[in-house]
């Protein structure tokens, strides 16, 4: 079993807020997300998808973000 459990967007976003991630634009469900010393991040998810195990680590991946977080 994976450590990562599904999550609607809007609880992943929160999260990433949460953690020192800031939108730096938006242009519909795409939110560039800018956080110092991380490259920036393209969030493109709408706010009541499900996102699974997998795409939650490749996020975690690129944002620091961890299972504890959510």
């Amino acid at each position: 079993m994976t450590r990562w459990p599904s999550r609607k967007a809007n609880h992943v976003l929160a999260a990433l807020l949460a953690g020192g991630w800031h939108i730096k634009r938006q242009a519909g469900s795409h939110r560039t997300m800018t956080r110092e010393g991380w490259p920036d991040f393209v969030f493109a998810f709408h706010d009541g998808e499900e996102i699974g195990p997998k795409m939650l680590a490749r996020i975690a991946k690129h944002t620091g973000l961890t299972p504890e977080d959510l």
